[in-house]
C-alpha cells in the first residue's frame, strides 16, 4: 500500500500550527522554583528568562555574599531545567510519538 503523501503532508501541518501555538503558550507560562529551603526564589518564563529573584531579607549579609551568589546560581539553574523539562512533556503530547527521540525541533 503506498502511502498518501497528501494526508502525510496535511499530518504535518497540522503538527507546525500546533507547535506554533505550544511555543506560543509556553513562552507566556511562568515557573517558581526556590532553593536553599525557600530564601532564594527564582521565576522564569517559557522563553528560558529569568523574570525575577527573591532574596529573603535574613540573607542579606556582607558576610554571606558567597553562600547568595551560590544560591542564585542553583535557582537559576534548577528554574532552567524545569522549564525545559516541562518543555519536553508538553511537546511530546503535541506530537505524540511523531517525532522520533533525540530528534530536536526547533524553538526553546
Amino acid at each position: 500500500m503506498k502511502p498518501n503523501l497528501n494526508e502525510m503532508l496535511k499530518q504535518f501541518q497540522k503538527l507546525q500550527n500546533e507547535i506554533q501555538k505550544f511555543q506560543e503558550e509556553i513562552g507566556n507560562r511562568t515557573l517558581t522554583v526556590e532553593t536553599g529551603g525557600g530564601i532564594v526564589k527564582v521565576t522564569i518564563n517559557g522563553r528560558k528568562e529569568i523574570t525575577s529573584i527573591e532574596i529573603s531579607p535574613e540573607i542579606i549579609n556582607p558576610e554571606e555574599k558567597e553562600m547568595m551568589e551560590d544560591l542564585i546560581i542553583s535557582g537559576v539553574n534548577k528554574a532552567i531545567r524545569e522549564m525545559n523539562e516541562l518543555y519536553e512533556q508538553e511537546m511530546s503530547k503535541i506530537t505524540k510519538g511523531m517525532i522520533p527521540p533525540g530528534f530536536n525541533l526547533p524553538g526553546l
